[in-house]
């Protein structure tokens, strides 16, 4: 039988399973997952200092975006888990489909008098660092 009470097995089933690696995401950002990835795929692998002046200097605006949560991921690493800056890199980064608004429909006419619906996309963008091994 069960050890405790459901909510005890939970709590210590979840610290088991609990992500080790410094990251951040930034959710709901009015933002197509198909331009940040475009914009993600470029600093995956690269170190920290790299990956930060490609997305200064990079026009788009999933650039601005991804910064922000490269430098809160950052500083994750640096506070909560105390680790080297100097020794990071982004190792794993996402951006996943979000909900598509429809209270905010735009609509475009066509033929006939029917409209097709201009939805907003939204998306959800996370980057998980990891640490260099010394060789």
């Amino acid at each position: 039988m069960a050890k405790g009470h459901r909510s005890q097995i939970k709590k210590e089933r979840n610290k088991e399973n609990k992500e080790m690696r410094p990251h951040a995401h930034a959710k709901y950002v009015r933002l197509s997952d198909t331009k940040a990835r475009i914009v993600l795929e470029t600093i995956k692998g690269k170190g920290i200092n790299e990956a930060r002046a490609i997305l200064m200097y990079s026009p788009r605006y999933a650039a601005e975006v991804a910064l922000k949560v490269l430098n809160s991921a950052v500083a994750n690493a640096e506070h909560n888990l105390g680790m080297d800056t100097d020794n990071l890199y982004v190792q794993e980064v996402q951006a996943n489909k979000g909900s598509s608004h429809y209270s905010r429909w735009r609509l475009n006419p066509r033929a006939k008098g029917r409209a097709n619906r201009i939805e907003l996309k939204f998306s959800h963008v996370s980057i998980y660092l990891g640490e260099k091994t010394a060789k």
